[in-house]
């Protein structure tokens, strides 16, 4: 008992020293005092969306939202518009570093502002430490990071409208994951890190998304603007590249100083690892199976195309000339009942398992011209000579 008591003193001295290393500038903003909050709601969106939802739609009919699909898509749209260019303006096309890029925990407005504060005004691609000052431009930074973090929230209404328009298949274990969690993680940048190094992953995100949601957008009007969205195909891979992109620009800073904490270089660059293979098993399973069975279509359409000359497997041509050369034509599948087996072994015709040598042999069945031979309502007699017998069928 005593040990346990320990750990957990341990426990609560370590979160008393990692607390410690917040930035005060969020101090009082919206679910920034704790990450309690955070974790339950993320908790509560799984529940709904894997039980509770499904349970809520068992005996009803799906909900057809098409407008308000169209208008929350185009509200997406635009907020990941502004979060794209906040990113952009706080830095990231002027003195922001590609490289490494610490935190600016100044209260300068290029700070607090994520776009004018740092990509489109110098930061790097290299190393961005955190600008930690109360400078405009920083807190411009911090602001558009928060934003960023309550955007996670907002797209929990795509796995919602999955769940009550019954699209079942789409709430798979990929995407619940990726909305289950990113709240709790971006609360931690925000939290901590708010602006630097890190930001770069939320510049590529909302430039996706602003993709990805006018897709959504367009794809909701109707089969007439499906033309329009071609390019469907490619949105996956897109975004495989974007998680591309955001590990490899993380993991650089474990071989070159910057001023940024290693830990949110591993903790992002994990994310994108996660889900670059979560995205591709996605694309491998979805694209490759639509391949097989678009392959598989192509197939029977070629080999009902063989057959519209009546061939039923390859065997029957429609000339059913009956000669006693074994070539009666009419196999269909092999199977005697209702259907001309043809083969005319000495001086009998093999007819629903009867033999008739003499006189006329008569058939009921149907010929489709087509991967059976089928001629619905349609008479069909041939001559055939065997042992000087006339015998003659008739297909209905």
């Amino acid at each position: 008992m005593a040990s346990n008591v320990s750990l957990l003193g341990k426990v609560a001295d370590e979160y008393s020293k990692i607390w410690e290393l917040r930035d005060p500038r969020v101090e009082g903003w919206m679910f920034m005092s704790s990450p309690l909050p955070t974790f339950l709601i993320c908790i509560t969106y799984v529940f709904l969306v894997k039980f509770a939802g499904p349970k809520f739609m068992e005996n009803r009919k799906p909900y057809e939202f098409r407008n308000l699909l169209i208008i929350y898509n185009f509200i997406q749209v635009l907020f990941s518009t502004w979060l794209f260019y906040e990113t952009l303006m706080s830095g990231w096309l002027a003195d922001y570093s590609f490289r490494c890029q610490p935190v600016d925990f100044s209260y300068r407005p290029k700070a607090i502002r994520l776009g004018m504060s740092g990509w489109f005004v110098g930061y790097s691609f290299r190393c961005q430490p955190v600008d930690y000052s109360d400078s405009p431009l920083s807190k411009s930074m911090t602001y558009a990071c928060w934003w960023y973090y309550f955007s996670k929230f907002t797209e929990f209404f795509d796995t919602f409208f999955f769940v009550l328009r019954k699209k079942y298949q789409h709430v798979s274990v990929l995407h619940v994951i990726h909305h289950g969690i990113m709240p709790m993680s971006v609360w931690f940048g925000v939290r901590f890190t708010p602006g630097g190094h890190s930001t770069f992953f939320g510049l590529l995100n909302t430039f996706v998304h602003i993709i990805m949601y006018f897709y959504y957008m367009v794809a909701a009007m109707g089969p007439q603007y499906q033309k329009y969205i071609w390019w469907k195909k490619y949105l996956t891979t897109f975004q495989m590249v974007q998680f591309v992109c955001i590990f490899v620009h993380a993991f650089q800073l474990l071989f070159i100083d910057c001023d940024y904490p290693k830990v949110f270089c591993l903790w992002i660059g994990g994310h994108g690892v996660l889900f670059l293979f979560l995205f591709s098993d996605f694309y491998k399973k979805s694209y490759s199976s639509k391949r097989r069975a678009l392959k598989a279509r192509t197939e029977n359409g070629k080999l009902a195309s063989e057959y519209t000359n009546g061939h039923a497997n390859g065997y029957a041509n429609g000339h059913a000339n009956g000669h006693a050369n074994g070539h009666a034509n009419g196999h269909a599948n092999g199977h005697a009942n209702g259907y001309t087996n043809g083969y005319a072994n000495g001086s009998t015709i093999h007819m629903n398992g009867h033999a008739k040598s003499n006189g006329h042999v008569e058939k009921n069945g149907h010929l489709n011209g087509a991967a059976n031979g089928f001629l619905a309502a349609a008479k069909f007699s041939f001559p055939c000579f065997l042992d000087g017998d006339a015998l003659h069928s008739k297909i209905e």
